[in-house]
């Protein structure tokens, strides 16, 4: 069976192997590159073919997202490859195509449910990254009693406050509800290259859906995904903590394990104070809870049982991508995994424990934005839409434009029967 990396492997035909078949290299079947020679000159690093022999590729360096991110900024910045003039210029003028204006700009997206010391490692690598660029941080619209207790505009205001060399980054935009938004605002603003940092388990998720739409929703010169520094669950300190962790704390009312996920620039009260918020967001006074609803990665049998069981995460149903805030419907259920399309046709494909069912509270709103109606089937707010467009009126009619018709009908019987009619 296919490895999940294998899945966005093939995906798409990566430059590297392009560029490669370009030299009359082969490929080694291990990501590896051989000349006639038979030597190993090079290898594929995301979808880049990088040389170990510089004079062998132009003058290519290894990718960032390879290399040690305590380097000073200037140090960090990717040198291009050497290629003709010609090839560097359009009209005339150096490093631009078309109305872009030849700079790179750093992107973060996550989910920081609640924020830690671990994030603060993430945003501050992610500053050194981007040297004298622009850099912006966005924290996902995820907001559920479960694996996302604290709402958007609580977590900034936490994130200012605990980051504060990174706060002027920090983004509370709620129109930027996935990755891709973020890339298509960047994309819109003229930038020509985006630089993506995030947590090393990531780079292969965030990379291949990337690239894959470059060329089709945005348009940039170069992408590139690079880690902000290795993650192991099992670890102590930094490398170790994550949000599931302090969900984990919060939950069994641990201030003391809780604690040790919070930065020291936020005192012991303020900190108690944040538990306090991630319990009353997680409802654990009024909600029985499972260790594997609010941290799967640390319940991993309960969380298989169920699915193999089928009570979550069946075809048809809508479920959000934690890392990447993709909502999609599921198409195909793997052993592990999850195969879903959203209602614009993107295909992306997640390991269970980074999925949630959707239940965006703000889906019970007629409009989604402030200029795009709510057309998400089987939910309130979609019932509110389709109601003021009802032709006629009737007294007592709620929701209803001028000459509307309310619609009499109960409102579950109207999401139930329409559900299954969504193009998500």
């Amino acid at each position: 069976m296919k490895s999940f990396l294998n899945f966005f492997g093939e995906a798409r035909k990566t430059k590297a192997s392009e560029r490669a078949r370009q030299l009359g290299l082969v490929g080694d079947g291990q990501g590896n590159w051989v000349n006639r020679s038979g030597q190993k000159v090079a290898r594929t690093v995301g979808s880049e073919l990088v040389f170990s022999d510089r004079k062998q590729g132009g003058g290519q360096e290894e990718p960032s997202s390879q290399r040690n991110v305590n380097q000073e900024p200037q140090t960090q910045q990717r040198q291009k490859t050497s290629e003709p003039e010609a090839d560097q210029k359009s009209g005339g003028e150096e490093g631009a195509k078309g109305d872009k204006n030849g700079e790179t700009i750093t992107l973060v997206f996550g989910r920081f449910n609640p924020p830690t010391i671990g994030h603060q490692k993430l945003l501050s690598n992610a500053e050194k990254i981007s040297g004298s660029g622009d850099l912006r941080i966005y924290p996902s619209r995820s907001y559920d009693p479960k694996k996302n207790p604290l709402d958007p505009d609580q977590k900034v205001r936490l994130m200012k406050k605990m980051y504060p060399d990174q706060a002027e980054y920090i983004e509370n935009d709620e129109d930027v509800k996935t990755i891709f938004d973020a890339l298509k605002i960047a994309d819109d603003e003229g930038y020509s290259n985006v630089q993506i940092v995030v947590g090393s388990d990531r780079v292969a998720e965030f990379d291949n859906l990337a690239q894959k739409y470059n060329g089709d929703l945005y348009n940039f010169d170069e992408i590139e995904v690079i880690s902000a520094g290795e993650r192991d669950d099992d670890a102590e300190g930094v490398t170790g903590m994550s949000a599931s962790k302090l969900r984990k704390a919060a939950s069994e009312g641990d201030f003391e394990s809780f604690r040790k996920g919070i930065p020291d620039t936020i005192d012991d009260g303020a900190a108690k104070a944040i538990m306090n918020s991630v319990r009353k967001g997680m409802e654990i006074a009024n909600e029985e809870w499972s260790l594997w609803e609010i941290a799967p990665r640390f319940d991993w049998k309960n969380l298989r049982e169920n699915y193999v069981k089928r009570k979550i995460f069946n075809v048809d149903q809508l479920v959000e991508n934690l890392n990447t805030g993709l909502v999609g419907k599921i198409v195909r259920r793997g052993t592990n995994y999850l195969i879903c399309v959203t209602e614009d046709n993107i295909m992306f494909k997640s390991w269970i424990r980074d999925l949630k069912e959707y239940s965006e509270v703000k889906m019970d709103r007629k409009m989604r934005t402030k200029s795009k109606y709510n057309t998400l089937v089987g939910t309130k707010g979609y019932f509110k839409y389709a109601t003021d467009m009802t032709p006629g009126h009737e007294d007592g009619g709620q929701n209803l434009q001028p000459g509307g018709k309310a619609y009499t009908g109960n409102i579950k019987e109207f999401i139930n029967r329409f559900r299954k009619k969504s193009l998500v």
